[in-house]
């Protein structure tokens, strides 16, 4: 009995690894598309405002998100309201903790950072690059930091529009993905679960 339900459970782990890598062409093109141009269109932004020294718009984190709302769609922090409220309150965040401790890196960083955090979780705004856009606000170029408060403005929420709308349009082309959805891996694991179940 116990060995049956060792095979029983070696078959599951199998099938749910077997579905979790396999290559799906469609989506890594959609995945592709939907980044290159979000990102290129911030870039190009970057280009017409700035010099190339002088990357304001195109700050770290947007690629951090890039990840998150073009290649994993379903997954809860890929959400418009986790994508640009993480954002957002991680850049207010990090402008004002900046302002209050200037030219005190070694707290103003991890202050920063762990405010973001909280801030997102009281608010289900949590989005993961949320976290490196207020340690910019921080850490980033003479140019970021002299933008203040206009920092959450711009770059981070023309940049997060951008990006969001781009996933809108790319990310529903197909019938195969949908955003923003309410979907997440949770129920994804679940039905995956149940089949298995039915299989037995």
């Amino acid at each position: 009995m116990p060995t049956t339900k060792i095979k029983r459970s070696y078959r599951k782990t199998r099938y749910v690894l077997y579905k979790e890598t396999l290559i799906d062409f469609k989506e890594h093109f959609w995945s592709f598309i939907g980044s290159f141009v979000g990102i290129g269109l911030i870039a190009y932004s970057q280009s017409q405002q700035f010099s190339h020294q002088d990357v304001v718009y195109l700050i770290g984190s947007f690629g951090a998100s890039s990840v998150l709302v073009y290649g994993i769609i379903e997954s809860p922090f890929s959400q418009p309201r986790n994508l640009i409220g993480g954002h957002l309150i991680s850049a207010f965040i990090g402008v004002t903790v900046h302002l209050l401790f200037p030219n005190t890196i070694y707290i103003a960083a991890p202050l920063a950072v762990s405010l973001s955090i909280v801030l997102m979780q009281i608010t289900k705004t949590l989005h993961p690059p949320g976290g490196a856009t207020a340690l910019i606000a921080v850490i980033g170029t003479q140019r970021i930091k002299d933008l203040g408060y206009w920092y959450v403005i711009s770059p981070v929420l023309t940049g997060v529009l951008i990006l969001f709308f781009t996933a809108l349009l790319f990310n529903n082309m197909t019938s195969s993905r949908k955003y923003p959805t309410h979907s997440t891996y949770h129920k994804r694991y679940h039905r995956i679960i149940r089949r298995l179940r039915r299989n037995n």
